[in-house]
């Protein structure tokens, strides 16, 4: 055992202090996928309250409008169209807007608000979605959740429909 953990604290041209900054470096990952993992948890109980609350919403809405309707107070010709689902124009293709992000995934952990350094940024989204995997529909919609502020009144301002590709998307972001 004692050759062991020798073999391991002094690899061959290393030094006890680089394994021990190994040793800690790896750590602090498992500390981080711990975290990001309770994170995911909480994020997908959240989702599933939302989607369930949005169920509910939605049959409170019609059974509001068929007791109108049954009241005689509001006839068909006179009732307001319903509202789309998607009020705001969406940049997206309908194929990226088609694209479900599996509940599984593990969120990001980055935004961008217009701040910070625009290349590193895309870097560090890179690198997180590198590590997730995912489709480049996926990438396009997860790359739009991390946008905030003056960045996502730029993104909805775009005309609906225009993006179709991520590499689109970046090369319009960078713009």
């Amino acid at each position: 055992m004692t050759n062991m953990r020798q073999g391991l604290a002094a690899p061959e041209g290393g030094d006890n202090a680089t394994m021990q900054q190994l040793m800690k470096t790896i750590r602090a990952l498992h500390e981080a996928v711990a975290a990001s993992r309770v994170d995911q948890d909480r994020f997908q109980v959240d989702m599933t309250a939302s989607q369930a609350n949005n169920k509910d919403l939605r049959r409170t809405n019609e059974e509001l409008r068929r007791n109108l309707q049954q009241m005689g107070e509001c006839t068909i010709d006179e009732r307001a169209p319903p509202t789309p689902v998607r009020a705001r124009p969406m940049p997206f293709s309908q194929a990226i807007m088609d694209t479900v992000i599996p509940a599984t995934f593990m969120g990001l952990k980055v935004t961008f608000t217009g701040v910070d350094d625009l290349e590193a940024y895309i870097i560090t989204f890179h690198t997180q979605m590198m590590l997730s995997g995912g489709s480049d529909a996926m990438h396009c919609k997860l790359f739009m959740s991390t946008l905030s502020g003056t960045v996502l009144d730029w993104f909805v301002s775009l005309p609906d429909g225009h993006i179709t590709s991520f590499d689109q998307f970046l090369t319009l972001f960078r713009e």
